[in-house]
């Protein structure tokens, strides 16, 4: 007997089966790197993948390195600025100082050159005198050297010596102290070189050997040379007349005597 079931629903429908219960999704990342080292087997893609290690930890170094340097540079930066701006009015007065000593040293030196030469042809005068023999007379002592001025020599523009940027700053102020120093010592030279010439008549030609020894042995003078002689007629009388030509020189210390100067109190 065959039955039909004309009421939908009335039955029991069937279920169909989950096909994904009980299915678990696990992936591991573990699981994806397995066996990675096995398969690969290039010696230069390992050579590669280090050197870009390398040069990746290398670029990181520099990159700490040059900003602790630019950190550091800023900070000397800013302190040598302060300073600067500190110590500017120091700096300032410190050259003003240096250029009023250099201009004293100029002044002084000088006044000494001034001072050391004043006597200078009174001292010529008396060793000329005394170094004359008889029967020797003197007609001219002039000065033939061009006279020179302290003053000019001092305010003639020279140009800097150079400056050796390699130098410590203390050989550099040696060596600017140096040449300050030449400079004020040719000023007191420059004084005491002077050429004279002298003329006169003789009646004896030893007298004139004589005479031009006595010149070289005195401490003020140097250099005698016999120019000229010859035989003239003075007053009657057949003499040689000479013509010597000398220098001066610096006579050293114990040449030279000075003594106090005493002024009395007037009542």
């Amino acid at each position: 007997m065959i039955e039909i079931n004309l009421l939908p629903g009335d039955g029991k429908k069937k279920r169909r089966p989950n096909s994904t219960k009980g299915l678990k999704f696990e992936i591991r990342p573990a699981d994806w790197f397995a066996g990675f080292s096995d398969k690969i087997t290039d010696k230069y893609m390992l050579g590669a993948i280090a050197s870009a290690a390398v040069c990746g930890a290398l670029i990181a170094f520099m990159f700490i390195h040059q900003a602790a340097k630019a950190s550091e540079m800023e900070e000397r930066e800013t302190k040598a600025l302060k300073d600067s701006t500190q110590f500017s009015a120091v700096l300032v007065a410190k050259s003003k100082a240096e250029a009023a000593r250099d201009s004293l040293y100029q002044q002084i030196a000088i006044i000494k050159s001034i001072d050391d030469s004043r006597y200078q042809w009174s001292h010529l005068m008396y060793e000329i005198s005394n170094a004359l023999p008889q029967y020797t007379w003197l007609t001219e002592i002039t000065q033939t050297s061009a006279p020179r001025s302290v003053a000019a020599i001092d305010t003639t523009k020279r140009a800097a010596p150079p400056v050796d940027s390699t130098q410590s700053l203390q050989k550099r102020t040696d060596e600017r102290n140096r040449v300050r120093k030449a400079r004020a010592d040719s000023v007191l030279n420059s004084a005491k070189d002077v050429k004279f010439r002298i003329v006169g008549h003789t009646v004896d030609i030893q007298a004139l050997t004589r005479f031009m020894k006595s010149l070289e042995a005195s401490p003020f003078i140097q250099n005698v040379q016999l120019s000229r002689s010859d035989l003239v007629q003075a007053e009657g009388k057949e003499v040689t007349e000479f013509t010597l030509e000398a220098e001066t020189q610096s006579p050293p210390a114990f040449a030279i005597k000075t003594v106090p100067l005493v002024v009395s109190a007037v009542h």
